[in-house]
């Protein structure tokens, strides 16, 4: 379903990138206010994501050192103080029973989730590319090939897929790569079809059809004259699966296959902290808020690129909002 939903948006923007180029595309982003304040809190994640290291020191924390003294072993490991034990020292309190500190699991945890999703979406992208364009430019036969394995692809349910394929793993292969891996690796077809359809469009044009005649071989007119023209397609496809992937990653680690402790993990946490939603709310309302946060800053941005990309889009927007207007007026 939600991949349905991301072909369906990222197949509305244009074959070809506005003739104006990157300097209007950013002014139109630029006009858009929610888009330009989801930048920011995106801005703000991954510059938090980064520093985690400088953070964390900045508050003399780590986020897997215990402090048994900071809960209430009698209670069960409830943080002592209020607000989950938040101090001076500990920003945003501490985890229940362990008693690490709140604060620093969240930043490192931001990484995590950030770094699985850019790089899922990454494979993604580069596999959809590669198999779109030689179904495009390929032979009947290989056309129809990669069809039938992408068309299989789209229909297997993928969380059933991935948990099969991160519970058969060894232990000791790094877990938020190998989550990268199955969640790129599984969820490429709908960059697929989108490529697959655009180029198919593309080659009929008559500067596709000259790079051809002029001897140049399908690779080389696929790399100087379609990839440019898919910019649009591609950038809005990555920003509307980017928020998609960080949810796939946190409901993998919710269900107890994703990152492994003592890594951090947002979805990890909420695992974590779904026996203690009552004795220390703190502890699932902090990582839960984060991540509602997080897809809804970067859908809103993705669907800011989108528009920026595709300038005809507000404009039917604003007009049929304009004549909408006028009717009820009258």
């Amino acid at each position: 379903m939600s991949e349905a939903l991301l072909v369906q948006e990222a197949g509305a923007a244009p074959a070809v990138a506005p003739a104006s180029g990157a300097r209007s595309f950013w002014r139109r982003l630029r006009a858009q206010r929610a888009a330009s304040a989801a930048a920011l809190v995106v801005l703000l994640l991954v510059l938090t994501a980064l520093a985690a290291p400088l953070l964390t020191a900045l508050a003399g924390q780590d986020p897997n050192t215990y402090h048994p003294d900071l809960v209430d072993s009698a209670a069960g490991g409830v943080p002592i103080g209020s607000f989950g034990g938040v101090s001076s020292e500990h920003w945003l309190g501490v985890e229940p029973q362990t008693g690490r500190d709140l604060f620093a699991r969240i930043v490192y945890g931001a990484r995590v989730s950030l770094g699985v999703a850019l790089v899922a979406t990454a494979l993604q992208i580069a596999l959809g590319l590669v198999i779109g364009l030689a179904a495009a430019l390929g032979s009947r036969w290989l056309d129809q090939l990669l069809g039938r394995i992408t068309d299989i692809n789209v229909a297997l349910p993928v969380m059933v897929i991935a948990l099969a394929l991160l519970a058969i793993v060894p232990a000791a292969f790094p877990r938020p790569v190998l989550i990268a891996l199955v969640i790129g690796g599984i969820g490429w077809s709908g960059m697929s079809k989108i490529v697959r359809a655009q180029a198919l469009t593309l080659k009929s044009l008559d500067f596709v059809a000259a790079a051809r005649l002029s001897g140049r071989g399908t690779w080389s007119v696929a790399r100087r004259e379609l990839l440019p023209s898919l910019a649009a397609p591609v950038i809005t496809y990555a920003a509307l699966a980017f928020p998609t992937n960080i949810i796939v990653e946190a409901a993998l680690s919710f269900l107890g296959v994703g990152i492994k402790p003592p890594t951090p993990s947002w979805g990890q946490m909420l695992t974590e902290a779904d026996t203690w939603y009552q004795a220390a709310p703190t502890y699932l309302l902090i990582p839960a808020g984060l991540l509602f946060v997080t897809v809804l800053a970067l859908t809103v941005l993705g669907e800011g690129v989108r528009t920026a990309l595709d300038p005809r889009a507000a404009s039917r927007l604003r007009v049929g909002t304009r004549t909408g207007g006028k009717e009820e007026s009258a």
